[in-house]
C-alpha cells in the first residue's frame, strides 16, 4: 500500500541490506535475523507501521519471480559452458536462489548451485569453498576461477581457499585489502580473454 517515498525507501533498503550481508559474512549476524532486520531498519526512519516479519515473508515469496541478469550474462554462460563447468556459489537464500536460476535464461548452462546455508559457512570462509568444490565434477584448484563482484566475499574467499579470483568491478572500486585478484574485469565479455 506504500505509494510515496519509494525511491528513498529503496535507497535505505539497499544500504541496510548490504550492511547486514557484510555482517553475516563476518559471522556477526544470522541469515534469519538479516531477512527481517533489513525491513525493520528500512521502515524505522520513515515511521512505516508495517510488520517487518510479514514484509520479509512476502518479499522472499515474490523475489524468485524477478530475474534481472547483468549485460552479457547469457552469452558468457553459453560460451563458458563450452569451455568447462559452471557453478554458482552464493551466500543468498537457497529457496530464492534456486528458483531464480531455474527461472532465468542461464539455467541450462549451470551445473550446480551451492548456497552457504546448506553447509553452515558463508563466503569468504574457505570451508564454504571446500564444500562447493565437492559439487563440481572434475574440480581442481588450478583449473578453477571464481568470478565475483563482492571483493570481500568472492575474491577474499577465493584467496582463502587457494584459487584464482576474477573481480567483476564495473564501477572501478578500489580493492579494500592487500589481496590483488588474479584478474579484474569491467564487463563480463572480458572473461573470454582469461580462458583463451
Amino acid at each position: 500500500g506504500l505509494k510515496s517515498e519509494l525511491e528513498d525507501l529503496f535507497k535505505v533498503y539497499q544500504v541496510e541490506n548490504n550492511n547486514l550481508w557484510k555482517m553475516f559474512e563476518l559471522g556477526q549476524t544470522t541469515k534469519d535475523h538479516l531477512k527481517v532486520e533489513r525491513f525493520r531498519k528500512t521502515f524505522a526512519p520513515f515511521k512505516i507501521d508495517l510488520d517487518p516479519e510479514h514484509a520479509s515473508a512476502r518479499y522472499l515469496e515474490t523475489l524468485p519471480e524477478t530475474v534481472v541478469l547483468i549485460d552479457y550474462a547469457v552469452e558468457i554462460c553459453q560460451w563458458l559452458h563450452t569451455q568447462g563447468e559452471i557453478g554458482i556459489i552464493t551466500n543468498g537464500i537457497h529457496t530464492v536462489q534456486s528458483q531464480r536460476i531455474k527461472n532465468s535464461k542461464i539455467a541450462p548452462y549451470i551445473s550446480f548451485l551451492s548456497v552457504s546455508d546448506e553447509c553452515g559457512f558463508p563466503k569468504p570462509d574457505a570451508r564454504f569453498f571446500e564444500y562447493s568444490s565437492k559439487m563440481a565434477k572434475n574440480f581442481t584448484k588450478a583449473s578453477t576461477v571464481i568470478v565475483g563482484d563482492r571483493f570481500d566475499a568472492d575474491i577474499q574467499g577465493a584467496h582463502n581457499f587457494g584459487i584464482d579470483g576474477c573481480w567483476f568491478n564495473p564501477h572501478n572500486l578500489i580493492a579494500p585489502t592487500h589481496i590483488t585478484p588474479k584478474y579484474e574485469i569491467k564487463h563480463l565479455s572480458e572473461i573470454e580473454k582469461i580462458f583463451i
